[in-house]
C-alpha cells in the first residue's frame, strides 16, 4: 500500500479500548491483545492529535451474562435495542480491569471518550451506543476541531474497532484502520465479517508501516 502522509491539522489517531480486561489475563481477553501496545506506542508520536476510548461499565451492566439468570458468557439475549451478545463482567468502572494498560504511552491524549456507562445499553462504537441512536458526542467534537480523517487502532478488530470505523465512515469521516495495531476476538467468523463490513463502508485497511 502507498504511504499515507498525515496532516497535523485534520488527522487524528483514535486508540480504542486498550484496557487491562481486553488483554491477556483480563476478564474478556482478546487473544494477543497486548501485542497492540508497542504498535500504538510507535504511532502516537507520529500524530499531533491522539484520542482514546475507554469501555466503562457500571456494576450489573445489562451486557453482562451475570445480569441474566441462567445465561452464560457469549450467549445472546434480546434487549430493547435488539440482540445482544452477553459478556463476562469486564471494564467495570473504577476497577483495575477498566484501566488502560500501564505500558500504553497515552499521556498526550487530548480526549478520552467513555462508553457503555449507561446501565441498559452496551456500546461498541466510539460514536453511538448499541441502540444506534444515542451518540457519544465524538462526532461533534471531531467536527468542531476540524478533523477529517481518523486512523484507528486497538481492541477488538471485529467489535469496537469495526463498529467505530463503519460509523465514522457513515458520518462522513475518512477512516483508516491500522490492522497490525488491532487484534480480534473472532467469534464464529466475526473477523472476516468485520473486514467485509469495513471494506464495504469505504474504510481503508492498512498497516502502521504505511503511516508517515
Amino acid at each position: 500500500m502507498p504511504a499515507l502522509t498525515t496532516d497535523d491539522t485534520t488527522d487524528a489517531l483514535l486508540v480504542i479500548d486498550v484496557q487491562n480486561d481486553f488483554c491477556p489475563k483480563g476478564a474478556l481477553a482478546v487473544p494477543k491483545g497486548d501485542e497492540v501496545v508497542p504498535v500504538v506506542n510507535r504511532l502516537i508520536p507520529r500524530f499531533a492529535h491522539v484520542l482514546l476510548t475507554q469501555d466503562w461499565h457500571p456494576p450489573g451492566h445489562r451486557s453482562f451474562a451475570s445480569a441474566h439468570a441462567g445465561k452464560r458468557p457469549f450467549e445472546t439475549t434480546e434487549l430493547s435495542y435488539g440482540t445482544q451478545v452477553l459478556w463476562p463482567d469486564h471494564c467495570v468502572q473504577g476497577t483495575e480491569g477498566a484501566d488502560f494498560r500501564r505500558d500504553l504511552q497515552y499521556g498526550k491524549a487530548e480526549l478520552i471518550i467513555r462508553k457503555g456507562f449507561r446501565l441498559e445499553i452496551d456500546s461498541y462504537s466510539a460514536f453511538f451506543e448499541n441502540d444506534r441512536r444515542t451518540p457519544t458526542g465524538l462526532s461533534g467534537y471531531l467536527r468542531t476541531r476540524g478533523f477529517k480523517r481518523l486512523f484507528m487502532a486497538g481492541l477488538a478488530t471485529d467489535f469496537c474497532v469495526n463498529y467505530s470505523a463503519v460509523d465514522g465512515a457513515a458520518l462522513g469521516f475518512e477512516v483508516v484502520v491500522l490492522e497490525d495495531g488491532c487484534r480480534a476476538i473472532d467469534l464464529v467468523g466475526s473477523l472476516a465479517a468485520a473486514k467485509d463490513a469495513m471494506t464495504k463502508a469505504g474504510v481503508t485497511l492498512a498497516t502502521s508501516g504505511a503511516v508517515l
